[in-house]
């Protein structure tokens, strides 16, 4: 069961992700589990591979903004350091990025 203590191992801000939440950690805990739910990491990964470099910045920008305004700060540091690079519209190498997203995420899921 996700709880805001293991949320706290994992690395994530709680007491910010609860303050933009009304202090409500249910409702905090509600929106976190819909993070888990989410298909877009994926997508970000299709979408570079196929060097769809404005949808991939599209994606990159809604995952950063999720992760963030949830405090998820493991996962929003790469994801950030994507978005950044793709805001310039940079074709590189993105696999450091989305291991490590992918592995943050993983670590999220498995909570």
């Amino acid at each position: 069961m996700l709880t805001a203590d293991k949320l706290r191992e994992f690395g994530a801000d709680v007491d910010a992700g609860l303050t933009r939440c009304m202090n409500n950690e249910a409702f905090y805990i509600t929106l976190v589990g819909k993070v888990i739910a989410d298909k877009r990491l994926d997508l970000l990964r299709q979408q570079l591979a196929d060097h769809q470099l404005d949808a991939a910045f599209e994606t990159a920008h809604a995952l950063k903004g999720m992760y963030s305004n949830l405090s998820l700060d493991p996962l929003t540091k790469p994801v950030s350091e994507m978005t950044e690079l793709l805001r310039g519209r940079k074709d590189v190498d993105y696999s450091a990025y989305l291991n490590e997203a992918k592995a943050q995420f993983e670590a999220l899921c498995a909570l």
